[in-house]
């Protein structure tokens, strides 16, 4: 049940529930765009899957414990999630030359694998469920506090 507290601190109890729902269905994106769709994963790719799936189980247990630290052990991985995001957004549109990463195993982090719409790709999806996932922690109002 809600309190009226939590009513009128704007709803930032919701915030946790918001990270966690957007981690799960990040999580299970990577592994529909994997294995239904045969999309294999560049090492960046691989790199934000250790940040973002852990994240899902974290999150719920910290949910239905109503752990105070949800921000101590969660907002790690976001924000690392959320750098190596952004660095390859900033490699797949071409800020950063290809040549100075690691990329060249395997599938080439720039590669031009999904595109709706002409701009919505697989890095960029990545980086925006971060995003979603680092701002409702920062949001989350620790319990216990007016």
């Amino acid at each position: 049940m809600v309190s009226e507290m939590q009513i009128s601190s704007g709803g930032r109890w919701a915030w946790p529930y918001v990270a966690w729902l957007q981690a799960v269905v990040a999580t299970t994106g990577s592994l529909y765009f994997s294995e239904v769709m045969h999309l294999p994963p560049c090492t960046l790719c691989w790199y934000q899957r250790l940040m973002m799936y852990p994240l899902v189980f974290v999150l719920l247990v910290s949910l239905l414990t109503q752990d105070t630290r949800l921000r101590a052990y969660s907002l790690p991985l976001s924000v690392t999630g959320l750098l190596i995001a952004a660095y390859h957004n900033l490699l797949y549109y071409g800020v950063i030359p290809e040549g100075l990463t690691q990329c060249a195993a395997g599938v080439s982090c720039t590669a031009r694998q999904l595109e709706w719409l002409g701009f919505i790709t697989i890095p960029l999806l990545s980086l925006t469920a971060f995003t979603v996932i680092t701002l409702s922690l920062l949001l989350t109002k620790p319990r216990g506090t007016a």
